[in-house]
């Protein structure tokens, strides 16, 4: 049956899953803001990470908490003037930091990953847009080859069958010439790809989208009610409402009597401008958490977490911190051009939400995909696509579905 979906944010996962209902044919209106595609779905690393089912929910997290909490110059930091509100968050985090509930979280997220290129490539076969996706892999490097978290993560992906080599200090150098020598081995993961321009892969599915039919509302939506999506100046009715508004997508649940524990982990960017051609794909430090991505706006070096909300200003130790550690990985980079904030949408299980509300039958969520959203954009798509049209699907979707938070 045709259905009129209303589709509450523009991102990744709100684009990809408008062209899987499109293609449906079911009616399609999108809700924004801001523009299509502009939020943490266009500074991301440009990595499709399809190795990356072994999440930030790992037993070592307790060793290294007391550097989270104090210091700005880690992979993972919080703010102290946030550190209050995130306690009920942080305690469901915590308990999760096992090994049994490491590897289901990772055996869950592996299930999405599998599929998430080949979704991708149909996706931007139909909207000409093919040639934005480069398959050339991507690389971890870490300075330890028995660091306990190297050996557990590589051992886990392994029995995930997930497709990784391990390199040898050599390896590495003959691969990415430039880096400079601060690692002692690396992993090299094969099927992983990359773009140089995650905003035109959203224009283009957008663009693919509006010649399906479909619409694009600017406005900030700031209540949903009685069927009733509202702004502070207009009103807009729906048959069947689609969340997907990432971070911000709390507010709503909430407003809707639905507790669903979502955290915020800012993410930053910089750029090296005219600095791209020094590496050939995606390389991040295992210990730092820094990506380093050629993109047409230059090297970007990206990633870290700051555990911080979604209301504190930009953290300048934070670039900082990126700047420094980038500069160790290559020489002579020049001083970034620019930065960027943005907002990764976090469950304390570190899995997605992907399925209809618990409350309300007309009403579905597709957010809280933490480090992967971008990679899981156009499988969570197809996913939410078929659960709103009842399609049946080929998986258990039951575990990402929001009736697991009490």
């Amino acid at each position: 049956m045709k259905k009129k979906v209303s589709i509450l944010g523009a991102g990744i996962i709100g684009l990809c899953s408008g062209y899987h209902l499109l293609k449906k044919g079911h009616e399609v209106s999108f809700f924004d803001k801001n523009e299509p595609g502009s939020g943490a779905s266009f500074g991301n690393a440009g990595s499709f990470s399809n190795y990356g089912a072994v999440g930030l929910n790992q037993p070592s997290i307790f060793k290294n908490l007391p550097t989270y909490l104090f210091s700005s110059y880690s992979p993972l930091s919080i703010k102290l003037n946030y550190l209050l509100p995130l306690i009920p968050w942080a305690v469901r985090f915590l308990k999760n930091c096992n090994v049994k509930s490491m590897r289901d979280t990772a055996e869950k997220m592996n299930a999405l990953l599998v599929h998430s290129i080949a979704e991708y490539e149909y996706i931007l076969k139909d909207a000409g847009a093919s040639d934005l996706i480069e398959h050339t892999g991507v690389i971890y490097i870490y300075n330890d080859v028995n660091n306990p978290r190297v050996l557990e993560s590589t051992k886990l992906r392994d029995d995930l069958k997930v497709k990784q080599i391990s390199l040898s200090k050599k390896d590495v150098h003959d691969m990415e010439p430039n880096l400079n020598p601060v690692y002692e081995g690396g992993i090299f993961f094969p099927t992983a790809a990359h773009t140089r321009n995650p905003q035109k892969i959203s224009d283009k599915i957008f663009q693919k989208c509006i010649e399906l039919g479909a619409t694009f509302v600017r406005d900030d939506i700031k209540y949903i009610a009685q069927s009733q999506l509202k702004s502070n100046n207009k009103e807009y009715n729906f048959d069947q409402l689609l969340i997907t508004a990432g971070a911000f997508s709390k507010k709503f649940t909430d407003q809707l009597g639905e507790y669903i524990p979502l955290e915020t982990e800012r993410g930053y960017h910089i750029h090296f401008k005219g600095s791209d051609t020094l590496i050939t794909r995606p390389v991040c430090s295992f210990d730092t958490g820094v990506y380093l991505s050629p993109m047409d706006q230059g090297l970007r070096a990206a990633g870290t977490v700051e555990l911080g909300g979604l209301n504190n200003p930009p953290s300048p130790k934070r670039i900082e911190y990126i700047t420094r550690e980038a500069k160790k990985m290559l020489s002579n980079l020049p001083d970034p051009c620019d930065s960027w904030l943005g907002f990764r949408p976090t469950l304390p299980d570190f899995l997605p939400v992907i399925g209809e509300s618990k409350n309300h039958n007309n009403i579905f969520y597709a957010f809280g995909h933490n480090h992967l959203g971008w990679t899981l954009g156009a499988i969570t798509g197809s996913i939410i696509s078929k659960i709103i049209s009842k399609d049946g699907v080929s998986l258990n979707f039951s575990k990402y579905s929001p009736a697991r938070f009490r």
